[in-house]
């Protein structure tokens, strides 16, 4: 999966304000898109970003050596940090820099600087979205001990947006039940899904979703891996759950396209080493049963 990097480690430690070295990688996010170079050593899908280094050499000196940097991560022993978005014109007319849509992480290489940088896109909205205290309007100011924003006037505390969601695989027999989404971008084939809601345990968000979703009652709601998914801010727990009754789906067509059923060696979709979604796919394709 995505995040799954090694021997590469993502160090997500939040510590005191220290200043980047020659190495350290910028992150520069514009809404959905990142700034990096491509076709690194000549392969179209490798990337890079921008360095302290790099900046130094294209920049004016006033503007490289901003003591105001905002440390995100490390991955092994270089830093990264989020970057002012008004610095990037010179970084794209001197040094090839360019901005790609933050889907295309699912297929850039190398692995740990796809994961680098939907981390940091999910560091970078959030930082945008708690500028301003949402209890008394002031200021919000980052904590020195915790990765959290604080309002100074009132004390509100904000941290990171993280959302728990399930991926359903529903099982009857050796047929698995595949979806497609109404009304988004992704088109491909998926499982079941949803976010939690409050006051019900994962386990209860597995029935509810899947009968919302469909209209089916399951059993024997088996736990099976979970994945951090900076693309919608959400910590993925993925579920195999079997049948409990009627086959017969009642399609919520405001949620989703289509739902079908899928023979073990009919499943219409290739592996990858991205999401969880795909591997529960895969894994069900190879024989797993709860």
């Amino acid at each position: 999966m995505i995040q799954d990097i090694a021997p590469h480690k993502l160090n997500n430690q939040y510590g005191q304000k220290k200043a980047p070295d020659a190495g350290s990688r910028f992150l520069y996010y514009d809404g959905r898109k990142v700034l990096v170079r491509k076709r690194i050593g000549g392969n179209e899908n490798q990337i890079a970003y921008p360095t302290y280094e790099e900046l130094k050499k294209c920049m004016p000196k006033d503007v490289a050596e901003d003591t105001e940097y905002t440390y995100l991560f490390a991955v092994d022993d270089k830093s990264y940090y989020l970057g002012k978005k008004e610095n990037v014109g010179i970084l794209s007319e001197q040094m090839g820099y360019e901005w790609i849509d933050h889907q295309e992480f699912r297929g850039v290489s190398p692995k740990y600087e796809a994961f680098a940088g939907i981390t940091g896109w999910q560091l970078a909205r959030w930082y945008q979205d708690h500028k301003f205290c949402g209890r008394c309007g002031n200021v919000m100011k980052p904590d020195h001990v915790e990765r959290m924003m604080q309002c100074p006037k009132c004390g509100l505390m904000e941290f990171p947006k993280i959302c728990p969601a399930v991926i359903i695989g529903v099982i009857d027999g050796d047929r698995i039940l595949m979806s497609k989404y109404a009304g988004r971008e992704y088109k491909k084939y998926a499982l079941l899904a949803g976010f939690t809601e409050i006051g019900e345990t994962l386990e209860e968000t597995v029935s509810r979703e899947v009968m919302e979703e469909v209209g089916l009652k399951v059993k024997n709601i088996t736990y099976y891996k979970n994945q951090p998914w900076a693309f919608s801010d959400t910590l993925l727990m993925g579920f195999f759950c079997e049948l409990d009754g009627s086959n017969q789906v009642k399609l919520d067509e405001n949620e989703l396209a289509l739902a079908e059923w899928f023979e073990r060696n009919q499943i219409p979709v290739e592996p990858d080493d991205i999401s969880l979604t795909n591997q529960m796919m895969m894994v069900f394709r190879d024989g797993y049963t709860i």
